[in-house]
Formats: C-alpha cells, structure tokens, sequence
C-alpha cells in the first residue's frame, strides 16, 4: 500500500500537470498530446526531440513551457558553423588587476541553463552533436580537460524540420537514443488553425504564470521514480522493445519484413520511466497496460531502423508499435 505521503505527492504532481498545461495553453493552441508528451518527459527528467514541418510554433512551445515553470532557459540556433565551444563554453585569459598575473576563466556556453533549445538540431556537424551528446548523458561539459557541472534539472528539447534535408546532419542513432522521446508535431485542424490566426494577428500580450521552481521539478521527478510496477507489467512494456530486434526470439512477422534493427535495452528502461510518469500526472500511483501503449510510439519511433522494404511499401516505425500494441497480449490484471 501506498503511503499517504507519496499519495498527496502524486496529487500534488497531478495538480502541477494540469496547471503546466492550462499556462501553456493560453500562448499554444490545441496540441495537447503533444505537450503531455513534454511534460512526461519533463518530470521523466529525460530529453525530448520534435519533428514537424516549420510553423507549427514547436520552438514557442518549447519557450512557453520555460515561461511556465521557473527555469532558466537558452535558446540554441544550430547552424553548420557552429563549434563545440559556441555551445559548451571556453576559456579565456584574465589578468587581475591587482597583483598582474594572468589566469585562464572558464565563461559558461548557453548549455548552462535549465532548458536548453537546441533548434534544428540536425544542421550542425558531428563535432558538435558530440558536444551536446556528452551534456544530455553525463550534465557535464569538458572544457580544457576540465569538468564543468551543468545545472540541475537539465533538459535539451531539440527541433528537427523532416522535409528540409539538403545541408543537414542527420542525428546517428547511437546520439538518438539519448532522448527519450522523439515528439511528432502535427498540422492544426481547421478551428485550431482559426484560432490561431485570431491571437497571433491581435495586438493581444499574453502573460504567464510561473508554477514550479527548479527544486520542485526535481522533488517531483523523483516521486515518479517512485511508483511501483507489477512484473506483468514490466514484461508487457519490454515486450515492446524485444519484439522489434529482428532475429532475437518471437518477432512478428511484419517486424522481421520490415526492420533492421530495433530498439535496445535504453528502450525498455524509457518505456517503464515515461509510463510512470504519465500514471502520475494522471493522478495515478500505479502504472496500467494504457500507460504503457501511450508512450510506446514516442520512445520507439526513433530506436527502430526500418529497412527498404518497409520504405516501397510506405510502412513507418509507428505502424511497426501500432501493431505490436495489437499482438502483444495483455493480461487481465494488466489491462
């Protein structure tokens, strides 16, 4: 049984959720899968990666979502010429005044904040990617042979534009795998759409209210890592990612046609982290199958390589984990 303290934490979290989204909405019209989807990445403490077309306001989501919460934000345009140092910092000689000796200071790059946006990721050369890479696993930069803590919490939420490649640097999947989510952003529909041009063509300021510091969004990350998972439950959610790794036990017949390879170990781990969080900020301290096949699509769409095949006939990573969602039975303790 749960003890009461956990159950008003999650309470608390739940409540913090629905705030979270009802700010957002006030600048982000409809896209509330997507943003639920930040947010469990948020209290996840995990990274997230947005796909979609240019205008879909995936940069002033991200924006919003600092304004939000009472983080530090820096915002990172990615372009071919930009250098591991434009992102992580350098050192620079400084001479006291005083006693005139010189010494080398360290000036902290924009990763230094809370949230970092990384927009367009996929513009940048590998050195850089690097860069970032070493930040999103270990919070640290390395700077002159020197380690330099980032802040607490850290998130890189990157944006990624899918029709524009010529120029680009596509992410190698070793540097996808680090994010927990990889977030499609879709096109409005129409009475969305309407909104949106009534408030961005008004001469209309909207404000935000800020709801949680940084020491709360830690305090409540760890609440989720609290929540329990029944075994059933963890072998339906990693079920999930051993069935698309083709040639390694039952793989469904659609997977072994159509994938080179699937998701690792990381997957799992992302499966049962996010499926938690979602529980949570559902009011829930326990985690169920639906929790599982909702976050399914966006901790594996990216962590499963699909091969020709697949690509002639216009199958795509989510319809791979819309089928296994259908094969894969459930228990009726797990539903």
């Amino acid at each position: 049984m749960p003890e009461p303290q956990d159950l008003q934490a999650v309470e608390r979290l739940s409540e913090a959720y629905r705030s979270i989204a009802d700010e957002i909405s006030k600048r982000i019209v409809g896209q509330r899968e997507v943003i639920e989807q930040l947010l469990i990445a948020l209290f996840a403490r995990g990274h997230c990666l947005l796909v979609g077309v240019p205008g879909l306001a995936k940069t002033l989501m991200i924006r919003t979502l600092a304004d939000a919460l009472s983080l530090s934000f820096n915002r990172v345009q990615f372009t071919p010429d930009l250098m591991p140092a434009d992102i992580t910092g350098t050192e620079v000689i400084q001479e006291d005044k005083q006693s005139g000796t010189r010494a080398f200071r360290f000036l902290p790059g924009p990763l230094f904040a809370n949230i970092v946006l990384a927009d367009e990721i996929n513009r940048t050369p590998p050195k850089t990617q690097a860069a970032l890479l070493e930040a999103m696993q270990e919070q640290q930069v390395t700077v002159g042979g020197q380690r330099h803590p980032l802040p607490n919490p850290f998130f890189v939420l990157a944006t990624q534009n899918p029709i524009e490649q010529e120029g680009t640097y596509p992410l190698p999947e070793a540097q996808l795998d680090r994010f927990l989510f990889m977030v499609l952003v879709d096109y409005p529909n129409e009475e969305e759409e309407l909104e949106i041009v009534k408030r961005t063509t008004a001469d209309v300021a909207t404000q935000l209210t800020s709801t949680l510091s940084a020491d709360d969004v830690i305090e409540l990350s760890r609440i989720v890592r609290r929540v329990p998972v029944a075994d059933h439950l963890a072998r339906y959610a990693i079920q999930f990612a051993r069935r698309t790794r083709v040639g390694y036990g039952d793989v469904p017949d659609l997977v072994r046609a159509n994938v080179s390879w699937g998701a690792g170990p990381r997957a799992s781990q992302y499966l049962i982290l996010a499926a938690k969080a979602r529980a949570v900020l559902h009011g829930r301290y326990y985690v169920s199958a639906d929790d599982v096949r909702a976050v399914a699509a966006p901790v594996l769409r990216h962590r499963i390589v699909t091969n020709f095949n697949a690509e002639a006939e216009g199958i795509k990573p989510d319809d791979i984990v819309a089928h296994l969602a259908k094969s894969i039975p459930v228990s009726e303790h797990a539903a």
